[in-house]
Order: structure tokens, then C-alpha cells, then sequence
């Protein structure tokens, strides 16, 4: 195994010929801007690179820059985010970008004090410390977490090898250019270490990769992972002779915490399908849509029957509930769960591009 130092070098030779190009990545030469690296970090957390891009975008265009979001009503916020998931990072996102716009606007340089921010944990305060602000910092992403694992061939499983791999990847990581060198080692998991058929010819660590000649793709090792549980629900969707629908907004806490829904039962292990129409919120005549909806969370998935009414145009809305345009649907806050009910119910709440 040759010299952590030099095995640095490689990578940062490497990564000044392969950078990829992201939206909020700063072209060589130029000066990181801490909005759009705090920005897509805080998108990127559990969310690919291709899903995040039109986000990031758009949030860059409509709020530039941390003033103008600290400034932004929470619900125009959340509407943006509306599909990327894990909704509480839209909600620490607005309240951090508040809390650095009291510091005049400045993000913290380092990994300590940006930590004391909103939903800034150990991995984001840390990228954003190196990228940002290029101060010396232990970076690591499940692809940081997967070439490290693969080049020391590291036999503990995950989650239990992530101190080994971090003491792996601090002695790997310089003191000069560590924010290029953070997004080396993400560069080089996301597109040559690869999960499956890693492409290890091309790789510049390959010389001295310990997996290289066992069985990479079977680094990282991964304890057995827990069945997740099924929970089941019913929901109602309810079309007014004006073409309105029903809908109505979740808790601001909790899961998809202050997103838009349409109402429905609770979400249960135990769930009886012969009483879901006792939760529908209004008396109407509700029939059951053909098919379901299926979709994952992180600790369950969910199955939700759908049902489906017509109601007249005088209609008055329940208690927690509102009336809104159909053809408005499409700018609530609708997390990826209510868009699969709205296809399925037949009702356009497509994001306008």
C-alpha cells in the first residue's frame, strides 16, 4: 500500500483531469460561493445528484442568495421542495438560512461553529467547512464511505466499520486542498467505484486497492438489514362540480411535516380496510379508485387505498380542510406520496416545468 500522502496526490491529479461539472460546483480558479455549497448540501443529504440539479436551479434563481431566502415565506419554500423529500431539511434549510442572515449573512468557517446551525450535522458542517471555505475536514458520503472501505478492504460490516473507515479517511485526506479533495473521493465513488461493476481499470487508486483483487463490489460489508415494517391507510380524494379538491396540510412537525395532503386515515400496521370509509371527511358517495398506492419511507412502507367522490359546488370544507382549484394543485406542497394518489385519482398535480 503506498503512502496515504501519495495515494492523495493521485486523487487530486486525477480530479483535476475528471471534475464533474455541477450546477453548484465553483470552476477551477474561481471562489466557492458558501450559499450554493451549503445550499446543495443540504439538498444532496439522502438525494442523488440527478434528482437535486432542476431544485437547486430553480432555488438559485428564485432565492440567490441567503438574504433573499431567510426573506421567503415558509410555505413558498416548502412548495419548491414539494418531491425531493425528507421535508424536515426544507424547514431547517429556512431557518438556517434566518440564522445566518442575523450573522450579516456570513456562513461560519468552521466545522465546529457551522455545526451550531439548523440541520447542519457532523457530514454537512464538514463538507461545507472543506468545500466552502477549504479548511482541513473529514468528509464522508456513502461514495467516500464505499472507496475507502474497497481500498483498505475493511472486513467490518457497516454500520459498525464507519470509525475505521473515518480513521481511514482522515489519514488519507491533506491538509492543502481539502475541499478538492473531498469532492475527489465523492467524484471517483460516484463514477468509477461504483456500486456494481466498479471501473477499476480506470481507477487511480487501483495499484494499491486491497479489494481490487477479491470481490470489490462486496465492499462496504453490510450487516443484514431489518425487514421494514407495512403500514396501510386510506385516503379520499374529493373532486367539487367547479373542478376544486379537498386537500388540507399536515402537521408542521413530524413526517412530511407542513406538506399538503388529501385527507385521509391513519397510517397503521393494523389497519382494517373494512372501516376506511369511517375516516372519509365528508358524507358523500365514495367509491374505490382500481389499484393502490405503494411507497417507501425510510423505517416503512405504505399501501393506501384510494377513494374517490364527487361533490356539489357548495360544498363547504371540513374542519382542517380547504378547497383548492384543480388547476392550482400542481403549485401546493404535494410530497411525491399525494402526486401518486392524485395520478391515480386522475387529478394533474404535475409539477409545471
Amino acid at each position: 500500500m503506498p503512502p496515504e500522502s501519495l495515494l492523495a496526490a493521485k486523487i487530486l491529479a486525477w480530479y483535476d483531469r475528471h471534475a464533474r461539472k455541477l450546477p453548484w460546483r465553483a470552476p477551477p480558479g474561481a471562489s466557492p460561493d458558501p450559499y450554493a455549497v451549503w445550499l446543495s448540501e443540504v439538498m444532496l443529504q439522502q438525494t442523488t445528484v440527478a434528482a437535486v440539479g432542476p431544485y437547486f436551479r430553480r432555488f438559485l434563481a428564485r432565492w440567490p442568495n441567503v438574504a433573499a431566502l431567510a426573506a421567503a415565506p415558509d410555505d413558498e419554500v416548502m412548495r419548491e421542495w414539494a418531491g425531493l423529500g425528507y421535508y424536515s431539511r426544507a424547514r431547517n434549510l429556512v431557518a438556517c438560512a434566518r440564522a445566518v442572515a442575523a450573522r450579516d449573512g456570513a456562513f461560519p468557517d468552521t466545522e465546529d461553529s457551522l455545526r451550531g446551525l439548523p440541520g447542519v450535522g457532523p457530514y454537512t458542517a464538514a463538507a461545507i467547512a472543506a468545500i466552502a471555505f477549504d479548511r482541513r475536514a473529514v468528509v464522508i458520503d456513502g461514495n467516500v464511505e464505499r472507496v475507502v472501505a474497497r481500498l483498505y478492504a475493511i472486513e467490518t460490516p457497516l454500520p459498525a466499520a464507519k470509525s475505521e473507515i473515518r480513521s481511514r479517511a482522515d489519514a488519507l485526506t491533506p491538509r492543502r486542498r481539502a475541499g478538492d479533495f473531498a469532492q475527489a473521493m465523492m467524484d471517483l465513488g460516484a463514477t468509477i467505484c461504483t456500486p456494481k461493476r466498479p471501473a477499476c481499470a480506470r481507477c487511480p487508486l487501483s495499484d494499491g486497492c486491497a479489494a481490487k483483487e477479491i470481490v470489490p463490489e462486496g465492499y462496504p460489508r453490510r450487516a443484514p438489514k431489518r425487514e421494514r415494517p407495512e403500514r396501510s391507510g386510506a385516503i379520499f380524494v374529493a373532486t367539487r362540480a367547479d373542478g376544486a379538491v379537498l386537500v388540507r396540510t399536515r402537521p408542521p412537525r413530524g413526517l412530511l411535516g407542513g406538506m399538503t395532503e388529501f385527507p385521509g386515515s391513519e397510517w397503521s400496521v393494523s389497519f382494517d380496510a373494512r372501516s376506511a370509509r369511517g375516516a372519509a371527511p365528508l358524507a358523500l358517495a365514495w367509491r374505490e379508485a382500481t389499484g393502490e398506492v405503494a411507497h417507501v419511507f425510510t423505517h416503512f412502507s405504505l399501501r393506501l387505498a384510494v377513494y374517490l367522490a364527487d361533490a356539489q359546488a357548495d360544498c363547504a370544507a371540513p374542519d382542517g380542510c380547504r378547497w383548492i382549484a384543480a388547476d392550482r394543485l400542481h403549485i401546493e406542497a404535494l410530497p411525491t406520496l399525494m402526486r401518486k394518489v392524485a395520478a391515480l385519482a386522475g387529478v394533474d398535480a404535475r409539477r409545471r416545468k
